[in-house]
């Protein structure tokens, strides 16, 4: 997806409303990474910047870490209250750490919606000489048919909305890609922090008609389209996952870029 700088923000508010479909759609990390980042913190105090509904923040504790979420959207702060995360409601850029120095930044699917200068001076202010920062973000494609359908719906029901749908796998791999560049590129270029390291892990999921077109209603798009737009999309997306034959797996890899604090 491709969005102006106009709709960002609208986009950004538009996940807590629909928080528990959000926790129950969205997939957990990747259990290489969940290890490969337990061992790159240099101890076990972990602030998770847009913590959402605390999906990452469950895992991370789960391995014996000591999480902290910062998340903007009060509605997804409450959810991952419930589900047992510590949890700050701030925007990370303005968030006050009081003093609190961590480990380990971590940013599961959230990077993106930070001002790419006050990040991470943000981030080397909250964490210690060696600790890291890790970002990571998920990349997937439905098949060709299933993505094809999507994007003729959007476009025919919302021809004038501010984003773009419908990249291929190739396509959202080289987008991703490009930010987890990007991303090094800002931390480094401080010139407080070193030691840039791309990670990768590779999985497949498997949807049915019902599983994938719940998981569609908490993607950003969605939020900008009323009732009789949605309900028509999902009727034509849900359609073409039943031509063939009401269910696919689809090819998921998980992109991360640490860097860690001089």
């Amino acid at each position: 997806m491709t969005v102006d700088k106009e709709a960002a923000e609208r986009l950004a508010n538009s996940f807590g409303a629909e928080a528990a479909r959000y926790d129950r759609t969205r997939p957990a990390y990747p259990e290489a990474l969940i290890q490969k980042l337990v061992a790159a913190s240099p101890g076990p105090r972990i602030a998770e910047v847009g913590c959402g509904t605390g999906v990452l923040s469950r895992q991370l504790q789960a391995a014996g870490l000591d999480v902290l979420g910062v998340e903007h959207d009060e509605r997804m702060a409450e959810f991952a209250r419930s589900t047992g995360v510590r949890v700050e409601v701030s925007k990370f850029e303005a968030w006050d750490p009081a003093g609190r120095e961590f480990d380990a930044v971590v940013a599961g699917q959230a990077w993106h919606w930070v001002d790419r200068e006050a990040g991470p001076a943000q981030v080397a202010r909250v964490l210690r000489p060696g600790g890291v920062f890790v970002a990571l973000w998920h990349v997937f494609a439905p098949p060709d048919p299933i993505a094809q359908a999507f994007a003729d719906a959007y476009q025919e029901v919302e021809p004038d909305a501010p984003v773009r749908v419908g990249h291929s796998r190739d396509e959202a791999f080289d987008f991703y890609r490009a930010g987890c560049v990007s991303t090094d590129e800002a931390f480094v270029g401080t010139g407080a922090f070193t030691d840039a390291q791309p990670w990768q892990a590779s999985w497949q999921q498997d949807y049915t008609t019902a599983a994938y077109l719940d998981l569609i209603l908490t993607t950003a798009p969605i939020s900008l389209l009323g009732a009789e737009q949605t309900t028509e999309l999902l009727a034509r997306v849900g359609g073409a996952i039943d031509a063939l034959g009401g269910r696919f797996t689809t090819h998921y890899d998980t992109l991360a870029v640490a860097v860690t604090r001089d």
